[in-house]
């Protein structure tokens, strides 16, 4: 352990940038839908985000709105609208084109779809594998079967949340359904909108009540109903629902869904949970391609990979850079109404994982969700794949709670060290150097916090001494506001990390604070 007088951070007061470049996201509200705007996918929709001190941001974006485009939708906290732009890709490519030339405009994209991570085969019932790979029912025996102190949000299709599997475990207050913008997540068409009712049962059937399956352990769960009956939605409603399930104090989010590519509101989405505290788990995604899908492939998130019950993996799942791998081939769960079925995916894996995770968390109540994310890949157990398909190996409940903390798992020695500073305006800026406090950290995390009327974004290098800036970066967090995270596991140490404060617009003092993990 380093003195505490010394500091890790070097200032560095040399190659000054002006340029500044962004996407991503931060505090507000979520705002309703304009009246008839319709549920899922939405191909005719620019999300358009706002700097912070831009004022209103409808009236920000409606400056700029002409013709037959018009707002049809805004979310304050994450600093984006909605605009529908008639016509073909090319008018909505220029519309981008152009609004994106406008000061205070942080970024615009495509409302891109995204959907679930789901490939079924013929229902059938039969007897579950998936807590017993995972040794859920010997982590019973130890730190029993209540983990209802845990909330797990299932942003998804709609569930059904009075299945008998699921009432007891399901809140009162179920959730809310961001595809029809009302307050009932319950599924629209309950014999073809089966996935999250499944994901659900995958995470947190009830055990022991001597009715059908049993998942991981009794968490609290709430629905936040993002995609359609169709299995499909939009950015726009998947972030909102990230928020709200965020503000509704969830500690586990589990997104069995993908599609698409990076995109700012999104990823601005999952800085706003990561930023407060709650562990987002995404599905790898289902072509056998050797990239994650996004959003698992955002740092602030789990992605999970999908193994059968011989621990194989699945001839689907995709693969790289994944952290855990999870059973996800023929898992027996719940479906409407008040039925169950063998569904395959990574969709299903991902629940898996957030159920263990739920139960570990009660375990360990004291772990925040970087270190309950650490401790989880320190106790899973190596099946035998490579590490770019099962991540740090696939989860394991037992371990997980009967490990404490500290001794091989996660929430053991850390470091933590901020430094203040502040900028003058968009021409200014801030760059570190990070000396490592630990020669082989499992994870970094750094934490930007800066005045609400600014807009300040961070930029990071590591493995090298090029000085981090808004156009040479391996890490960004560029969101609407001035509060910005970054997760790195396994950081490269051979160098000092480079470490860029930077003013999009606006002024102030901030802090910056980066925690090693051991």
């Amino acid at each position: 352990m380093a003195d505490d007088n010394t500091s890790r951070f070097d200032r560095r007061t040399f190659l000054k940038t002006t340029g500044a470049i962004g996407a991503s996201a931060a505090l507000g509200g979520v705002t309703a839908a304009t009246p008839g705007r319709e549920p899922g996918p939405k191909k005719d929709e620019v999300l358009v985000g706002i700097s912070a001190g831009e004022g209103d941001i409808e009236q920000k974006v409606a400056k700029y709105t002409t013709g037959n485009a018009e707002i049809v939708h805004k979310n304050e906290k994450l600093r984006y609208v909605a605009v529908k732009v008639p016509g073909n890709e090319t008018a909505r490519e220029n519309f981008i084109n152009a609004i994106k030339k406008r000061d205070g405009i942080k970024y615009a994209e495509k409302n891109e779809t995204l959907s679930t991570q789901l490939t079924p085969n013929d229902p059938q019932f039969g007897d579950q594998y998936a807590p017993q790979q995972v040794e859920s029912d010997s982590a019973w025996d130890v730190a029993g079967t209540d983990s209802s102190d845990v909330t797990i949000a299932v942003v998804d299709t709609g569930a059904q949340y009075d299945h008998p599997d699921l009432a007891a475990n399901y809140k009162s207050n179920p959730g809310y359904d961001f595809a029809d913008s009302d307050s009932d997540p319950y599924p629209d068409d309950p014999a073809n909108e089966q996935h999250a009712t499944h994901v659900s049962g995958c995470a947190a059937a009830v055990i022991d009540n001597g009715t059908g399956v049993a998942g991981q352990g009794n968490s609290s769960l709430i629905n936040g109903r993002a995609l359609d009956e169709s299995g499909s939605g939009s950015t726009a409603d998947i972030a909102d629902a990230v928020e709200w399930a965020t503000d509704q104090g969830a500690d586990i989010i589990n997104m069995s869904l993908g599609g698409g590519g990076y995109t700012s509101t999104m990823k601005n989405a999952v800085s706003y949970a990561d930023s407060n505290g709650v562990l987002v788990i995404c599905a790898a995604g289902n072509d056998g391609s050797s990239s994650v899908s996004y959003p698992a492939a955002y740092s602030e998130c789990m992605a999970i990979s999908a193994v059968d019950s011989n621990e194989n993996l699945a001839s689907f799942s995709q693969y790289g850079d994944v952290d855990l791998a999870a059973p996800g081939v023929d898992v027996l769960s719940t479906i409407p109404t008040d039925s169950y079925a063998k569904f395959s995916g990574t969709s299903m894996a991902t629940p898996v994982t957030s159920g263990v995770a739920g139960l570990t968390l009660s375990n360990w109540s004291s772990l925040t969700n970087n270190e309950l994310r650490t401790h989880l890949k320190d106790t899973a157990k190596d099946i035998g794949l490579s590490s770019d398909k099962q991540g740090a190996g696939q989860v394991n409940a037992y371990n997980a709670v009967t490990t404490e903390p500290g001794s091989g798992g996660g929430g053991g020695d850390s470091f933590t060290e901020t430094v203040s500073g502040s900028l003058s305006g968009s021409s200014d800026y801030d760059d570190y150097s990070w000396n490592w406090e630990y020669s082989s950290p499992s994870q970094i995390k750094l934490e930007l916090s800066g005045p609400s009327g600014a807009d300040f974004d961070l930029y990071v290098n590591e493995g090298t001494t090029t000085v981090a800036s808004p156009s040479n970066y391996d890490y960004a967090s560029t969101s609407t506001n001035s509060q910005e995270t970054i997760t790195i596991d396994n950081p490269d140490t051979s160098t000092a990390l480079q470490i860029d404060v930077d003013s999009y617009s606006g002024s102030g003092s901030y802090d910056l604070t980066i925690t090693e993990y051991q």
